[in-house]
């Protein structure tokens, strides 16, 4: 077995650790690059904010990752990108892709704003963040260093300064993964029977073993056939080879616009005008209340030693099977089903056995959903238009998450749980929040969200229409920082191995 080498903080980009929740000014850049050779020297000298502790905490913070087009742009070969996972190289509106993702109907590329089909995709994603009245400032410095020459700006995707509660109305950014920097935790596969928070360092940051105590494909290089390889570090599994991934993550980032008037329009017809019913309705498809509480526990403050923010992420669904409590389709459910490599009570041998085929079950989802840690995030997103309600205005949120696998992880969220219509033995419903509603190719309706019942037959819900739209989207490489310093230097043509 390969050493585990203690993380350098130094190397890694800030947001892969802090999620920045003091600076509330924040905005996005996307850019094509415009002169290669100047955006080569504004890159080798841009202040990116690392992922060490500093005292006092910094008033700004700059974080920059790349498309695969935009690596070609700079230089990086053929042989090189091949090295990177193929959701990343082929991008987030390839052939099969936007199906899988559900974005089809209003969610399709060709309508985006950008990163579609019809429209440029970016090179580039730099993201500025700030301590409030900072932002203006901080963006003007930045820009001022050959930035023009460098790039062409597309789109400055402004947010707002709500970091806490998202457009709809409820408490945001709960439900994180505790990353597990000191790599203690084993990750021996199917070692943990119950759900856990804590996530493995290599489903987060490339070049660290992940969940299945395996390392993630991503570029290696020959230093004897590329000099400048010199400066990344080495590769923990096989050290004679330099590493373009350690310390880095790949960023999926879609822009999702939210019809709040929509949205309560409708819970509100649904509910007869009641507004009791009402916000049960809402609670009932988030799976929290607005303050961010889980409907699986009554009194989700209330555990010794336990902060408030961790206590309303310390649950699971393992007594609510039914979803009797917490509908099995609401969002929180679907985002995070919160289950252990074996379902509840296997932890025997024996019982583990029989699980694997198929007997010993409480409910038919049990089948249907996978072991959670295998398919965690780390999102990193911000809301955009006006804090208050206002039809005049598009809010939404800009989706941003971290992690070391595409396909693994986000992918299969959005695929398997989210748009699925079948999640957790359910038959005809997608996500409440996400769903696009668009019907199955058998012509089965996907606009319907259920709520169990201890005696009688599910209340249903019919006819829900679509109050999340996709934007915009693209699959982004949020480098280490030594990594940056090799893709700012490395000249045109590079074999590297």
């Amino acid at each position: 077995m390969s050493k585990r080498e203690k993380i350098d903080f130094s190397d890694v980009q800030g947001i892969c650790r802090f999620a920045h929740g003091r600076l509330t000014n924040a905005e996005f850049l996307l850019l094509k690059i415009k002169d290669v050779e100047v955006a080569k020297q504004w890159l080798s000298q841009a202040p990116v904010s690392t992922a060490e502790s500093k005292s006092p905490v910094p008033e700004t913070a700059m974080h920059i990752a790349f498309t695969a087009t935009g690596l070609i742009k700079l230089g990086l070969s053929e042989q090189i990108l091949s090295g990177f996972s193929e959701p990343f190289v082929s991008g987030m509106t390839a052939k099969n892709r936007s199906r899988r993702l559900g974005d089809v109907g209003n969610n399709s590329p060709s309508t985006w704003l950008w990163g579609g089909d019809d429209v440029a995709s970016p090179d580039v994603l730099l993201m500025l963040y700030a301590a409030p009245e900072k932002l203006d400032g901080w963006q003007s410095e930045v820009m001022g260093m050959k930035f023009n020459q460098a790039f062409d700006l597309q789109h400055c995707l402004r947010t707002n300064d709500e970091v806490r509660t998202e457009p709809f109305g409820f408490a945001d950014g709960i439900s994180q993964p505790e990353i597990d920097w000191g790599q203690q935790q084993a990750t021996d596969i199917h070692s943990r029977y119950t759900y856990s928070n804590l996530l493995a360092l290599g489903e987060i940051l490339l070049g660290y073993r992940n969940e299945y105590g395996e390392y993630t494909d991503r570029p290696l290089l020959e230093s004897d056939l590329d000099a400048l390889a010199k400066v990344l570090p080495r590769a923990e599994e096989n050290p004679r080879l330099r590493d373009l991934g350690r310390n880095g993550s790949y960023l999926v980032f879609r822009q999702l616009e939210q019809d709040v008037d929509g949205f309560w329009r409708h819970l509100k017809g649904a509910s007869d005008g009641d507004s009791n019913k009402m916000e049960a309705l809402a609670e009932a498809m988030v799976g929290r209340r607005r303050d961010g509480s889980p409907l699986m526990s009554e009194t989700p403050y209330s555990i010794p030693g336990v902060d408030k923010d961790k206590g309303i992420n310390q649950f699971d669904f393992n007594a609510d099977p039914g979803g009797l409590v917490c509908p099995v389709g609401a969002h929180v459910r679907r985002s995070n089903p919160r289950t252990g490599d074996y379902p509840p009570g296997n932890a025997s041998f024996i019982k583990r056995l029989l699980s694997l085929f198929g007997f010993g079950k409480k409910s038919r989802s049990q089948d249907l959903i996978a072991s959670t840690r295998y398919h965690r995030i780390l999102r990193r997103g911000r809301q955009y238009g006006p804090v208050q309600n206002s039809s005049d205005y598009q809010r939404g949120l800009h989706f941003i998450c971290l992690s070391a696998n595409i396909a693994r992880q986000f992918e299969f969220v959005q695929n398997a749980w989210i748009a699925n219509a079948k999640f957790g033995g359910l038959q005809d419903e997608t996500d409440p929040l996400l769903g696009n509603r668009q019907p199955l190719n058998n012509g089965s309706p996907t606009d319907r969200f259920s709520r169990p019942q201890k005696s009688g037959p599910a209340q249903c819900m019919r006819g829900i229409p679509q109050f999340v739209t996709v934007q915009g989207g693209a699959y982004f490489f949020l480098p280490g920082i030594r990594a940056l310093k090799y893709i700012a230097e490395t000249p045109f043509g590079t074999d590297g191995g």
